[in-house]
């Protein structure tokens, strides 16, 4: 008897946040059909132009390829979603697969990322490489070793971390390591230019505030000027093609009140 009143309490609170998700109003970014509401950029190609069909959907999954390659090239490619987003939940469930390109960085290998608060496409010069954002880096493991994902990294920009500002390109969650195939949910929290957390199956890995463009930076400069100030209230989302084979099988947002 002393048991199930102990659990009471634990059960009530599982049954309400149930109810709770059930209530949500997820918006599936991605419909598993098509690319319906996405462009890519890759890199030396117009917008709109998918390379060497490197974003595909095939059985459901969006699938970043690169069998129609020779040679990867550094042609690093984003592929963007139609909308501007500020305060929001982000969650993908995603997986690496087969064998990176045999010219792809070391870095890239087993890595892909989901850029937020990112710049417009339009604003990407034709050889830019990455889109001035707040990466949330997902890495797989490499066989052994420890290997986080959702990292941070921030291409032609910069947080705040323990009130001080962040400068460092990259760092790492608190996150286990994830080696094979299996699939992984990420998820992030953004609060628009206040605050930004993220998730690992569920646990809480990384948290920062104050996502902001890097004066230091040529390209965010510009964007300076065009947004009227440093801090990121709000931005573009897309997914990375950078040399690894991948799968996201989800892609949903949960628009927050300010």
């Amino acid at each position: 008897m002393k048991r199930i009143l102990f659990m009471l309490p634990l059960l009530l609170a599982a049954t309400t946040l149930q109810a709770e998700e059930k209530t949500e109003n997820w918006i599936q970014l991605f419909n598993g059909k098509d690319l319906t509401g996405w462009t890519p950029k890759i890199r030396y190609a117009e917008l709109g132009d998918n390379v060497n069909n490197t974003f595909r959907v095939e059985d459901g999954l969006l699938k970043v390829r690169y069998d129609g390659y020779d040679k990867f090239n550094s042609t690093f490619g984003h592929l963007f979603y139609k909308d501007r987003f500020s305060h929001y939940k982000l969650r993908v469930e995603y997986r690496f697969v087969g064998e990176q390109m045999e010219d792809g960085a070391g870095w890239a290998t087993r890595n892909s990322g989901l850029m937020l608060h990112g710049e417009d496409p339009e604003t990407m010069a034709i050889d830019q490489d990455f889109p001035a954002s707040i990466e949330v880096q997902l890495l797989g493991g490499l066989g052994s070793g420890k290997r986080t994902t959702a990292n941070l990294c921030t291409p032609g920009t910069n947080v705040v971390m323990d009130g001080k500002l962040f400068t460092p390109h990259c760092t790492k969650s608190s996150s286990d390591t994830y080696h094979g195939d299996q699939w992984v949910t990420c998820e992030v929290e953004v609060r628009g230019d206040k605050l930004m957390r993220h998730f690992v199956n569920g646990e809480p890995v990384l948290e920062y505030t104050e996502p902001q463009l890097d004066q230091r930076d040529e390209h965010a400069r510009e964007l300076i000027k065009k947004n009227g100030g440093l801090l990121l209230k709000e931005g573009t989302i897309s997914v990375q093609s950078e040399s690894h084979p991948c799968d996201f099988r989800k892609i949903e947002l949960l628009v927050l009140e300010e």
